[in-house]
This record gives structure tokens, C-alpha cells and sequence, in this order.
């Protein structure tokens, strides 16, 4: 198999064609086990681009193989109150099927880690499922660990409130 080389896009939801990928391989990801296994709404296919577009602290990367969506990434920018700074959460890593297992994870969080930087943020955060080995063994090997303020403490749990 011969090294791809792809090309990382920092995306505008309001351009068709961005949009167009970001709704795909965010539909690849939902029907995935990893992201629910169900497809995506039609409400939330139809709407997804146009909402993101409004949203000012929106960050989307996307990776293409010869033009061709091969993975994505979304974060939004959050404020850390103890740095006193802002932050970026990514929301979703999306790496489709065929272009698994060839680095792309790791290259798309290393840029968004760049334009982290470049925003004076303190960190990077995520969530990731318990069983998600394969998506925690790429976190760590680009710098990412559990959270804790203080091990007596224990680590950092997510939890949810649905509305």
C-alpha cells in the first residue's frame, strides 16, 4: 500500500462543498458503533452546516484524500476559568473506514493543536468512550491523559442531562 498524503482544510460550513463532506462523515461516524450505530436525523442532515456557520467559536478540519473526504475533525472553543484562557473541546474525531489505521487522527489533532496555540488556548479537551481502545491509544499518543485536579479526587467523569 503506497503513502497517502492528504490534504487538511480548515473547513467554512458555509461553503457547499464543506458542508457536503462534513455531513457525510459526520453520518459515517453516527452509523458507526463507536458513535451510536444509528443514522443521523434528516433534521440534523439538513441543518447541521447552516448551524455550525453561525456558531463564531466553531473549529472544523477536514481531511481529504484526491478530494475525497477521508476524516474530520470538530471543536468548539470553551474558556478555562483557572488559566484564565480559552480552550478547545473536540466534539468529534471522524476517520472513515477506508483511510483507518494510516495516522490521520493524530495528524488532523497535531493541527488542531497548532491552531490551539496559535489562539493563546491553555488546552485541549475531550471525551471518550470506556471502550474505545483504538481512539485512546491515538489520544495518547498525541499527548492526551484522563483529568484530574488531585489523584485523591479521582479522575474526571462526563455526565449528561438530557433536554
Amino acid at each position: 500500500m503506497h503513502e497517502h498524503t492528504f490534504d487538511l482544510v480548515i473547513a467554512d460550513p458555509a461553503d457547499p462543498m464543506h458542508a457536503s463532506a462534513l455531513v457525510d462523515l459526520l453520518n459515517q461516524y453516527a452509523m458507526d458503533v463507536a458513535g451510536g450505530g444509528q443514522e443521523l436525523p434528516a433534521e440534523v442532515k439538513n441543518n447541521l452546516a447552516g448551524a455550525l456557520a453561525k456558531r463564531a467559536y466553531t473549529h472544523i478540519l477536514i481531511a481529504y484524500d484526491q478530494g475525497t473526504p477521508a476524516g474530520m475533525v470538530i471543536a468548539f472553543e470553551g474558556f478555562s476559568t483557572f488559566a484564565c484562557k480559552p480552550l478547545l473541546n473536540i466534539h468529534d474525531v471522524i476517520v472513515a473506514k477506508p483511510y483507518r489505521g494510516r495516522g490521520l487522527a493524530d495528524r488532523m489533532l497535531l493541527r488542531l493543536e497548532e491552531i490551539a496555540r496559535a489562539r493563546g488556548c491553555c488546552k485541549l479537551t475531550l471525551e471518550v468512550l470506556e471502550g474505545n481502545i483504538a481512539a485512546q491509544k491515538v489520544y495518547s499518543r498525541v499527548g492526551f491523559q484522563a483529568y484530574q485536579l488531585d489523584p485523591g479526587m479521582g479522575r474526571a467523569l462526563f455526565w449528561e442531562k438530557k433536554l
